[in-house]
């Protein structure tokens, strides 16, 4: 129900800070995806508040530098760094991995939160439409290529691993096939907000085939998905209708970014979702998805479409 709280204790209106509260992640490394600005950035200052040493995987260096700086301040000894990656593009991620790689750094939590929603149609440096490229396919290469790392840190610590796919509500309102397989780059075909719930709709089935696969392989590590709820962020930037009705209502029925990062922190770090795995977070508990979303049949389809995409747009890439 609207605010109550749910089996977890928290609700809409818990924040990050509240749904981790008391939670010790000194010894974690954590990346996290677009943290240089909105509910990325609430995410990382509130992963780096309780310890965890947070790097920060953005484009926008100069940003990601003034995000830094401000954590700093206002938490001294907070452990956060920033590498620059655009996940629209595969080389961009191939890049970024290897250079977390050369640093030695483990790595206990992956959190896809980067995102851009509805923008006219584009396509991404690998001629992929920009939302499924940006939002799907850049997390999901950046993903395989940190498993072995992941892996590795869960064996060496002791400690769970846990990926966190930062979705959205609109997974429910994609295309009317789901996924658009056959039209995925197609302009005529386009519909912005179609487009970006089939992206969020990826996002879900990409957390559930790889909680199939990591249990399969008896990996110590979770994959979930998470909706951070409707927030003002920039992610409304091209669309002036919505970011002045965000202005107008925002307060009554839009989250703030204190909210809306909460369940993905507390997806990433709480004690009560050690060993879940394969789920779908709304407000800090457990949620239904849709039919689309449920479809395991789909989830493979879509696995192997992507890795056959990042195959044929950059054949560098394994």
């Amino acid at each position: 129900m609207f605010g109550l709280t749910g089996p977890s204790g928290f609700s809409r209106f818990s924040t990050a800070e509240e749904v981790t509260h008391g939670i010790d992640g000194s010894g974690l490394t954590a990346i996290v995806t677009g943290a240089s600005s909105g509910i990325g950035t609430e995410t990382a200052r509130v992963l780096a508040l309780r310890g965890v040493h947070v790097v920060m995987a953005i484009r926008n260096m100069p940003a990601g530098r003034e995000v830094k700086e401000a954590i700093l301040k206002q938490n001294p000894t907070a452990k956060i760094d920033a590498m620059e990656l655009d996940v629209s593009s595969i080389a961009s991620v191939n890049s970024f991995v290897s250079d977390y790689k050369s640093s030695g750094l483990p790595l206990n939590i992956l959190i896809n939160n980067a995102g851009i929603l509805a923008p006219p149609y584009m396509l991404s440096k690998d001629n992929m439409e920009l939302q499924f490229a940006t939002n799907h396919v850049g997390h999901f290469h950046l993903t395989n290529l940190l498993l072995d790392t992941m892996k590795r840190t869960a064996h060496e610590s002791s400690k769970e691993g846990r990926i966190v796919n930062v979705s959205s509500r609109r997974h429910q309102l994609s295309y009317p096939e789901g996924i658009r397989f056959d039209q995925i780059n197609s302009q005529s075909e386009y519909n912005a907000l179609s487009a970006y719930g089939q992206s969020k709709l990826a996002n879900v089935l990409h957390a559930n085939e790889l909680a199939r696969r990591l249990k399969n392989d008896g990996a110590d590590i979770t994959a979930n998905s998470a909706n951070p709820g409707a927030i003002p962020t920039n992610i409304f930037r091209h669309h002036s209708f919505f970011s002045g009705l965000a202005s107008i209502f925002g307060r009554f029925v839009l989250k703030n970014v204190q909210q809306g990062a909460a369940t993905t922190c507390y997806v990433a770090l709480h004690p009560k979702v050690k060993g879940i795995s394969g789920k779908y977070f709304s407000n800090c508990n457990l949620d239904a998805t849709s039919s689309q979303a449920n479809d395991a049949q789909l989830a493979e389809k879509l696995w192997n479409f992507t890795e056959n995409l990042i195959k044929e747009n950059h054949p560098g890439s394994r």
